[in-house]
């Protein structure tokens, strides 16, 4: 199915009985045709924060909780998001004995959608800790040229370009959504071994994304793609934390060596 035929964009109304064949797929393979031969594109995660869950329990009791999703970058379909955010909330009026038959029924629901296993992890709603951003942020920095959509020719080595293991980020990253056309804003971590980037040529392609119309899956493997056939690191990650949009925040990860895979992380503005 085509992500014209989604709800996305759509008005909508919210279903108030459990409804999971609301859940709609996107292929992944039609993204990553140009760079489907790079390994590292099925290597990693999409984690997703759902901030909006809530069930009733055995009494009807309303429950609430945070979730965390983690979805394997090698499944063959993604999850749209407004579909998923009109799933959740038909479990709002649906009664589970428990959290385990809750998360089993989740789980089974989002991994058939997906096409692979999905997890989800609760959380009480005041227990997701924030986190502080690691590496070297390259805001800062002044680009010696700026594109209006992705440019992988920005990408350069550093002067002195010796061997070595960094991370960089920047929260400079927006993008559109390909459908509505909303930004969607978010944090980029790059974390890269071998010769040594010009920081300053990555902030310009990291800015390049600002008019680019893409899912954040779609974006993250781009710029995946676009680092390790340019500047050809020996290993490679690219992790973006996105804001967080109608409940909802995609956090995107690839990486060269699953050794890399960090943990997933939520920042202060998300």
């Amino acid at each position: 199915m085509s992500v014209e035929q989604s709800l996305l964009g759509k008005d909508t109304s919210y279903p108030n009985q459990y409804q999971p064949d609301i859940l709609f797929p996107i292929a992944r393979a039609q993204s990553r045709a140009d760079y489907a031969h790079i390994e590292g594109i099925q290597q990693g995660k999409d984690w997703w924060h759902i901030f909006e869950i809530s069930w009733l329990n055995s009494h009807g009791i309303p429950q609430v909780a945070i979730g965390r999703m983690s979805l394997p970058a090698s499944s063959p379909h993604l999850i749209e998001s407004k579909s998923l955010k009109l799933y959740f909330n038909s479990l709002n009026f649906h009664r589970f004995g428990n959290r385990a038959i809750f998360i089993e029924t989740v789980e089974k629901d989002l991994s058939q959608a997906a096409g692979a296993a999905v997890k989800l992890e609760l959380f009480q709603v005041d227990a997701l800790e924030i986190s502080q951003p690691q590496g070297i942020c390259i805001d800062d920095l002044i680009p010696q040229q700026l594109k209006n959509h992705p440019d992988a020719g920005l990408l350069q080595y550093a002067d002195d370009p010796e061997e070595g293991d960094i991370q960089l980020y920047s929260h400079l990253l927006r993008s559109n959504c390909p459908v509505t056309g909303q930004p969607d804003w978010g944090t980029v971590f790059i974390r890269y071994q071998g010769k040594k980037p010009c920081y300053r040529s990555v902030l310009a392609y990291i800015i390049s994304y600002r008019q680019h119309n893409g899912f954040h899956e779609q974006c993250v493997e781009q710029m995946f793609a676009d680092i390790w056939q340019h500047l050809q690191p020996e290993k490679l990650m690219v992790y973006a934390t996105y804001t967080r949009r109608g409940g909802l925040d995609i956090n995107p990860c690839r990486v060269s060596d699953l050794t890399w895979m960090p943990n997933p992380i939520r920042l202060a503005r998300q």
